[in-house]
């Protein structure tokens, strides 16, 4: 495995590395201080601060602060990097046509670079998915509620996909959404605009069902659902069964749930 690292390089070393990376096709980090411009469907500026830039081979480029999970600018996939050294800065540049767009990272100090041969383990294994706890479903309906009939998955709507859309034993159509883990607020959300996108669809007079499957959800979660007349069911998604001691499940947080909802696979 090819690892180059280099402390407190100057803009010329980076540069010559910059490139060599590029070339080799490598994941790059650089952390120093710079600004950050975007320019394209928007636009917007960050101020000098020292910030963790992250240079994938396929295009990607995520630009991180100290504070939470996700960047405070980042480019997808299918983007090019090209780098430069001028008015005495190092500028790192992402770049896409459709749409056109364009990220201009300024650094006045690198304080680390890294590149990295980072290659093998793309693909995630995950146990007890959504997509476990769907098949688990389309196996057995009844673990949703006896005479529940599946009809389709990833339905569209004009809020989205739903996971599965299918009728009661009363003819009544149901939207199931699904959860992985421990959900909180959002999750609840999520399935009341499916709910109300499905009665704009059908007409107001339709009544629709909306149940939320998840191993546990949170207090502040169950009520929003009884206060929206949205029904919760506890399946695992290992098993498919619901979870032997619903009240063992992670303890967490409504935020943290929230955090959960927006990272399920």
């Amino acid at each position: 495995m090819h690892a180059t690292t280099l402390h407190r390089p100057t803009h010329r070393e980076t540069l010559w590395a910059l490139e060599e990376a590029f070339e080799r096709g490598d994941l790059i980090t650089v952390f120093g201080r710079c600004t950050v411009d975007y320019d394209g469907r928007a636009s917007s500026t960050l101020g000098p601060g020292n910030r963790l830039v992250i240079l994938k081979p396929d295009g990607s480029t995520l630009v991180h602060t100290d504070e939470k999970r996700t960047p405070v600018n980042w480019q997808p996939p299918g983007c090019e990097h090209h780098a430069s050294v001028r008015d005495g800065r190092l500028r790192i540049r992402g770049t896409r046509q459709t749409p056109a767009e364009t990220l201009d990272v300024d650094f006045e100090q690198i304080h680390q670079f890294s590149a990295l041969s980072v290659t093998g383990g793309r693909d995630l294994d995950l146990q007890g998915s959504e997509e476990d706890l769907r098949q688990h479903i389309l196996g057995n309906p009844s673990l949703v509620e006896p005479g529940f009939t599946p009809l389709e998955t990833e339905r569209e709507s004009t809020a989205g996909p739903m996971d599965i859309y299918g009728k009661d034993r009363d003819d009544v159509p149901v939207v199931v959404e699904l959860k992985r883990r421990r959900v909180g607020p959002s999750a609840a959300s999520q399935l009341q605009r499916y709910v109300e996108a499905l009665h704009r669809e059908l007409g107001d007079g339709v009544e629709v069902r909306g149940i939320l499957v998840a191993p546990s959800v949170t207090d502040r979660t169950s009520a929003l659902l009884a206060e929206q007349g949205l029904e919760f069911v506890a399946l695992d998604p290992d098993t498919g069964q619901p979870p032997e001691d619903e009240a063992s499940g992670d303890v967490v947080s409504d935020s943290e749930a929230e955090d959960e909802d927006d990272s399920d696979v």
